[in-house]
């Protein structure tokens, strides 16, 4: 049964979670240590700024997910609690600080995500290409994944970032395409899935990465038309979690999805030939970022120059 779009409202109850539904609180030695260095280096984390509900588990492991250019993003997505607005000028002294924290925190594994800067000719490219290198300059054996934007297309820009070596490029897809005027509204579907396909024709041997919400309306043969374009597109490494609504300015949660929903897409996305797939409630890009390229059998491929 098709369900009916999204409709978008300033004000609505608190969504109730269903029992199975569990997010633990975070704290311990070590989050609190995180968090106090990346005040002191004035970093900002996707983990705080999406209001994370992992950020416990992964900052007592020694993981976060830094968020470059700023903390204020060119676009108002439906979903995401990221504060929108004009952001100030790139701040060009980033990848220094950002590497001296992956150094400091002795990270063999560190993901870098962004605003969008759709203000700057780049979007920022520069910026991430000179944060992948200086981690490998100051802590070589830390690999880095990035989660680029999409560049409004620029793809001289895509190129940047491929050239400077990351282990993994991930760019988000989010969700379905009839979703996307709600959700996403300064995104396209279509240039989502060329930027996936142009990392391959730039490096083939770079492994790609997607996510996906679920719970913002969808259907469940929709969400698999569009794991079947991603595969079109050679991607291969799939996250797929619950969408959880930040605040009532954001648009509200359609349903909670099952496990056992969850389970049934991994099966379906590892039948179409993902490498390696992390689908559940709890799921986001990041989680889990390095086991999941270890886990899909991925040979890391030595950087260039």
């Amino acid at each position: 049964m098709t369900r009916a779009p999204i409709e978008f409202h300033e004000r609505t109850p608190r969504e109730r979670k269903p029992d199975w539904f569990k997010v633990p609180f975070p704290g311990g030695e070590r989050y609190a240590h995180i968090k106090s260095l990346l005040r002191e280096q004035e970093l900002h984390t996707v983990c705080e700024e999406a209001r994370c509900p992992n950020i416990g588990e992964c900052f007592n492991s020694g993981t976060a997910t830094f968020m470059i250019l700023g903390d204020t993003c060119t676009r108002a997505c439906g979903f995401c609690a990221v504060t929108s607005g004009r952001p100030g000028a790139l701040d060009m002294l980033e990848p220094l600080r950002l590497a001296r924290s992956v150094e400091s925190l002795g990270l063999d594994y560190a993901v870098i995500t962004s605003v969008n800067r759709d203000d700057v000719a780049d979007g920022g490219a520069g910026v991430f290409a000179a944060c992948i290198r200086a981690i490998h300059h100051l802590r070589p054996q830390c690999d880095v994944e990035v989660l680029i934007p999409d560049f409004m297309g620029n793809w001289d820009a895509l190129r940047t970032v491929v050239e400077a070596g990351p282990v993994v490029l991930n760019h988000n897809t989010e969700t379905v395409p009839r979703l996307y005027r709600v959700a996403r509204p300064k995104g396209r579907y279509e240039r989502t899935l060329e930027l996936l396909r142009r990392v391959k024709e730039i490096d083939p041997a770079m492994p790609t990465k997607t996510g996906l919400m679920v719970g913002l309306g969808e259907t469940m043969p929709e969400v698999e038309a569009v794991l079947a374009d991603l595969r079109e597109q050679d991607v291969d490494l799939l996250t797929i979690g619950q969408y959880l609504r930040p605040s009532e300015k954001h648009l509200p949660v359609a349903r909670f999805v099952h496990p056992d929903e969850f389970a049934h897409l991994a099966q379906v996305a590892r039948d179409l030939g993902f490498r390696h797939v992390e689908a559940g409630p709890l799921v986001r890009s990041s989680y889990h970022a390095g086991e999941q390229a270890a886990a899909g059998r991925i040979a890391l491929q030595p950087r260039g120059a």
